[in-house]
């Protein structure tokens, strides 16, 4: 079992990062491997609409949103990691993420549903909460499970050593990953037990234009 940790910070190694390592480190205490993945700070240009994903199985635009796709199938859990920026995500990893979930279900590769994700942010002040919501439907429109903290999932400080003293903070990385965890672990009696998730039905779309 290993969960994928996603930078979405163009710090590499800031105050999102120190985050995900927290949580990866207890991961390991609990027996869970895990990855950070950085996904930069090169140009990613956002969801066309084009829907030519459906065709050809990947996203259209060739840049790292198709490797990351092909990389996150390979886990069983995901932590998406952000800083605030203008009180909500940032300009990274929204349109990284959009592009991502969208293709991978357009295009037939049911990777992310009933595997675990959280989101995780970071911020000098404030914007945290909105920011953690804003994360969270990816997991709510992809049919996974949101693992939580005990409090909300976010740290505080404008550097990687003033998070690190952000005590309550921190304890709810590790929380957040023991919680993680766990939820892996049940999923693995779950399945070793015959029981199964339940198969995906065929989608409905509507709107209400009648």
């Amino acid at each position: 079992m290993k969960v994928l940790l996603i930078n979405g910070s163009p710090n590499k190694n800031g105050c999102t990062y120190t985050a995900l390592k927290e949580i990866a480190d207890q991961l390991e205490k609990e027996g869970i491997g895990s990855e950070i993945y950085y996904i930069g700070t090169d140009a990613i240009r956002p969801c066309m609409a084009c829907r030519a994903c459906a065709k050809l199985g990947k996203c259209a635009v060739k840049d790292k949103v198709n490797e990351f796709v092909d990389k996150a199938a390979e886990f069983d859990g995901y932590i998406i990691g952000s800083p605030v920026h203008y009180g909500s995500a940032s300009g990274v990893v929204v349109p990284f993420l959009d592009r991502a979930f969208f293709s991978a279900f357009m295009g037939g590769r049911d990777i992310f549903r009933h595997k675990p994700g959280s989101a995780i942010v970071s911020a000098r002040r404030a914007g945290t909460t909105f920011s953690i919501d804003q994360l969270n439907k990816y997991f709510q429109i992809a049919e996974m499970p949101v693992i939580s903290g005990r409090y909300w999932n976010m740290v505080h400080g404008t550097n990687a050593e003033e998070v690190k003293q952000d005590k309550e903070g921190m304890q709810n990385m590790r929380i957040l990953a023991k919680n993680m965890a766990y939820y892996l672990k049940c999923q693995d009696v779950a399945a070793k037990a015959g029981i199964l998730p339940p198969e995906a039905e065929n989608v409905e779309f509507t709107n209400f234009i009648r």
